[in-house]
């Protein structure tokens, strides 16, 4: 079953361009990697500091597997020196629901 991943990373104060730089760098990697079916990196309009990747994987042994690659582990570690706060990642399954269901 598919696994969307959602990643929030705040950056330190004068870091932006650093963690912007750092994402940047992990996108052609990644997408290369077996199971991965898409990977985006977002920058919030908002807040110049506030960074996304939303990531789409075809299972959640495929994302298990590139999160043990010593390369995603050296990126967790230059990451959590750029962010002002501890890691955010969300591993999430689509929800199917009807619309009407909503409104109840």
């Amino acid at each position: 079953m598919e696994l969307l991943i959602f990643a929030r990373f705040h950056a330190r104060a004068g870091q932006d361009q650093a963690l912007a730089v750092l994402m940047g760098e992990q996108l052609q990697p990644v997408r290369a990697e077996p199971g991965c079916l898409r990977i985006d990196a977002f920058r919030s309009t908002r807040d110049p500091s506030l960074f996304f990747f939303h990531a789409r994987w075809v299972d959640e042994a495929a994302f298990d597997t590139h999160a043990g690659l010593p390369r995603t582990v050296r990126f967790l570690e230059r990451v959590q020196q750029l962010i002002d706060h501890p890691l955010d990642i969300a591993r999430v399954r689509r929800l199917e629901c009807r619309l009407e269901s909503w409104a109840s």
